[in-house]
């Protein structure tokens, strides 16, 4: 008897999703580096020759144009699920850091690269910092997770496949007992893993005081595209419904050897 499993699959999404946030993290500590780097406007605005002011604004906006180009070149890439997205620069710099910056950054704002300006991009990019440190730290206990309930799987399923080898005719009533007993115990193994996976669910992932990310939300957005909505409870009660079906069997031979 096979029995169809996804816990595999699962956790080489995990570690796919792992990499892709720490790619993602260090887009953004590339950029915070890059914005660091360029000088902000004095706040002070008051300019005795226009043609002054003129060259101020000039460099101001030459200097929202590489903080433009920068999170093109580092940050961009990481959001947009295709490279090749049409979706406008502004709205990328909108989703990722605010409203006020993205109309701050516009070529068409006469606004200037001030260091308020410039705090405010650090700021947000330190917040997407953690938010990221705090996915991947939830990523891992997704992982770990998955791992540990992955010996339990493999161990019953690695069990079936030996046992389908000998025939039940095989073997003797103390055999077929001795099976019956075993494949309750693992039916008792599911239900473990079940309890212990709908009970992890529950739980968040926090640092500090911060708000957490619930494991519910994570699971719902890393397995969206994959044929079951729960890959390791799918694979558990797949494993339940087996043993059932053998148990079904093996009782049917010992009823007949009485």
């Amino acid at each position: 008897m096979t029995v169809t499993t996804h816990v595999a699959q699962a956790i080489e999404r995990v570690r796919a999703e792992r990499a892709a946030v720490e790619r993602r993290r260090d887009a953004f500590e590339t950029f915070a580096e890059r914005v660091q780097g360029l000088s902000p406007e004095p706040s002070s605005t008051s300019v005795g020759v226009a043609a002054v002011a003129g060259t101020r604004r000039q460099a101001s906006g030459d200097a929202c144009r590489q903080v433009r180009t920068a999170f093109a070149e580092t940050v961009r890439p990481h959001s947009v699920a295709d490279a090749d997205d049409a979706e406008p620069l502004l709205e990328t710099i909108r989703a990722e850091l605010s409203d006020t910056i993205a109309v701050a950054l516009a070529p068409t704002t006469d606004s200037s690269f001030s260091p308020t300006l410039k705090r405010a991009i650090l700021s947000e990019v330190a917040t997407r910092k953690a938010e990221n440190d705090l996915l991947d730290r939830a990523l891992g206990r997704e992982l770990a997770h998955l791992d540990d309930a992955r010996e339990d799987i493999d161990d019953i399923t690695g069990w079936i496949a030996d046992a389908d080898e000998t025939p039940l005719l095989n073997l003797e009533f103390e055999a077929l007992a001795d099976r019956h007993e075993t494949l309750d115990a693992h039916r008792d193994r599911c239900s473990t893993v079940a309890r212990r996976r709908q009970q992890f669910l529950r739980e968040t992932t926090s640092r500090g005081s911060e708000p957490g990310v619930g494991h519910w939300q994570v699971v719902s957005y890393l397995y969206s595209d994959f044929p079951v909505d729960h890959p390791l409870l799918a694979t558990v009660a797949r494993l339940d419904d087996a043993c059932a079906t053998c148990q079904r069997t093996v009782r049917d031979h010992l009823v007949r050897r009485v």
